[in-house]
């Protein structure tokens, strides 16, 4: 016999979210944005640096190289530290509408983000280096236990946080406009897991890189914050009753994102020749400016869901948000195609023809497709993720 205790136990563990609840704009984002991630990260394992660049581009290549700088590299990863956020405060009033405490809310939270911890370290030591479900993991169970239910006014600080960081943008913007000529070309760190000649020597590898790049990355903190405050605004579940503060949020994000990739993208086609002191200021230019792009690709993609939400939603979109909702499994996928396909003791398929930088371009995006082609599959059939269904399980156990 089930007591009202009992029932009230399993309201409170309501499981994820239902296909029918979920607004399309966050699903639409996470899809098409795996395919940033994609060309970024094959670009990395292709030459085995971060970032991914030719030191020397002749044709194409001195094409291909700055748009990378301007739109994606740098420009992606933000997107999902915003919709992480994003998730957290959704995750949470659902347990709370479905009437959980608020001390039931945070521990099925970090029981969420504390498994996230173990994904990423496993996918860490596996598969791939850069991974960010770690930093994720550890930045939620932070922010939920910090952030996630405080008032209004707390909340507004981290609108004060990037007021200070457009300030920081500027600040960084002096040295890397106006530094000394040279011959320095754009600067890249060399990864060892993948430049590694047998799957022991990159695993052993990986075990060294994992921390300290998960340590790297924890400043997303901000980003993840700002996430937060969008959710608390509902700005992506009614983007039409938001579609102000989502052209502001898109025009000046985006607007901070692209110009402060210019120089960097510049050098990196050889229009530009500059010290290496001058290099090393674009660089972090670069990765500071390009944070802003993951609120303006996350608004622009909510103006986006207001125009294509006049008619009927078309196949491409439900296509698109398929892989969205299967992000998790989408990201993970991609690894263990880079293990396959790019590793130098695997097929090493970046570097048997030609240009590197167009191979990393074609293989990155025939991985996405690949992906895209798969959750529409699975999508059509009812299937979740493998990974979803994993997480999902281990957060809220037979709970559906």
């Amino acid at each position: 016999m089930t007591t009202a205790s009992d029932s009230h136990h399993l309201r409170a563990r309501r499981g994820p979210v239902r296909r029918t609840e979920r607004a399309l704009a966050p699903d639409l984002t996470r899809g098409f944005m795996l395919l940033f991630i994609a060309l970024a990260n094959c670009a990395g394992v292709v030459f085995a640096s971060q970032p991914g660049v030719e030191p020397h581009p002749t044709g194409v290549e001195r094409w291909i190289q700055p748009a990378m700088f301007v739109f994606v590299n740098s420009h992606a990863y933000p997107v999902f530290a915003i919709m992480f956020g994003y998730g957290l405060v959704q995750m949470a009033r659902r347990q709370s509408e479905a009437g959980a405490s608020p001390a039931q809310v945070r521990s099925i939270v970090v029981r969420r983000n504390a498994w996230l911890i173990v994904f990423g370290a496993v996918h860490g030591a596996l598969l791939y280096y850069g991974d960010f479900l770690g930093a994720y993991g550890v930045v939620g169970v932070v922010a939920t236990i910090v952030l996630l239910q405080r008032s209004e006014r707390v909340h507004r600080i981290v609108l004060w946080l990037w007021v200070i960081s457009t300030v920081y943008v500027v600040v960084l913007a002096v040295p890397a406009l106006t530094g000394r000529s040279g011959s320095a070309g754009v600067p890249a760190e060399q990864v060892n897991s993948l430049s590694a000649q047998s799957y022991r020597a990159s695993f052993g590898d990986r075990i060294a890189e994992w921390p300290p790049h998960t340590v790297t990355v924890f400043g997303f903190v901000i980003i993840v914050w700002l996430g937060m405050w969008g959710a608390r605004r509902r700005l992506l579940e009614d983007p039409a009753a938001n579609k102000r503060l989502l052209a502001w949020i898109a025009a000046v994000g985006l607007g901070i994102g692209f110009a402060g990739a210019v120089p960097l993208a510049l050098l990196s086609a050889g229009a530009l020749h500059v010290d290496q002191s001058t290099a090393d200021a674009m660089l972090r230019l670069h990765g500071a400016s390009g944070m802003f792009a993951g609120p303006g690709y996350a608004a622009l993609f909510g103006l986006i869901t207001i125009a294509i939400s006049r008619r009927p939603v078309g196949r491409l979109t439900r296509t698109f948000a398929s892989l969205g909702r299967r992000s998790l499994s989408g990201y993970l996928f991609q690894s263990i195609a880079w293990l396959v396909l790019l590793a130098p003791y695997t097929l090493d398929l970046g570097n048997r023809w030609g240009s590197r930088t167009v191979n990393a371009l074609v293989i990155g995006l025939a991985i996405w497709l690949v992906s895209v082609g798969a959750a529409a599959w699975m999508d059509r059939r009812s299937i979740r993720g493998p990974a979803e269904s994993v997480l999902r399980r281990l957060t809220y156990g037979r709970v559906t």
